[in-house]
């Protein structure tokens, strides 16, 4: 079983666990499919675009790169509504994305997926830049410009994922 399968079997039984004692999970869930919700989730990202857009004119590019992720992850979260699931957990939502990249059930990509969130980096390894590591380092730091060339290629990485799950969604 794949690392990614793997995640996701703990993913569900953390929420399992979590439900059974009384608790709000931050886990992975198997609900019904929601189309209606996937789509407010699809209107999130675009919503989610066009601040960054407006963050970007006004000079504050800081901001886009948690706006870029944003974008990304409100598709992510589309995307797990159309098969089923709801999530409260970021990794979470990353493995079940890789999950259904497995099973050639979505067309995101690996690659872009990679780009987005690394699943499995061991201690010996340099961990990528990410739009995860690129939103906390502009979040948490002191930073208040993004690079052009890392808000270009967020940007792009952002609208490719949404274009994939817009065409998903259709199906």
């Amino acid at each position: 079983m794949s690392h990614a399968k793997n995640k996701v079997d703990w993913c569900l039984n953390k929420a399992t666990k979590e439900l059974q004692e009384g608790k709000q999970h931050r886990g992975l869930v198997k609900i019904d499919a929601d189309s209606e919700k996937a789509r407010e989730h699809l209107a999130k990202a675009d919503h989610n675009l066009k601040v960054t857009l407006y963050l970007q004119r006004g000079g504050y590019t800081d901001w886009c790169s948690s706006s870029l992720f944003y974008v990304i992850y409100h598709c992510f979260l589309a995307i797990l509504a159309k098969f089923g699931y709801e999530t409260r957990n970021q990794e979470c939502t990353f493995a079940l994305i890789a999950s259904l990249i497995e099973d050639q059930r979505i067309t995101v990509t690996q690659e872009d997926l990679g780009k987005v969130s690394t699943l499995n980096i061991t201690e010996t390894q340099e961990s990528p830049e990410t739009a995860v590591s690129i939103r906390e380092n502009y979040q948490y730091s002191t930073k208040v410009s993004l690079e052009n060339k890392e808000y270009q290629e967020l940007l792009q990485l952002a609208k490719r994922i949404l274009d994939k799950t817009k065409e998903m969604l259709e199906m």
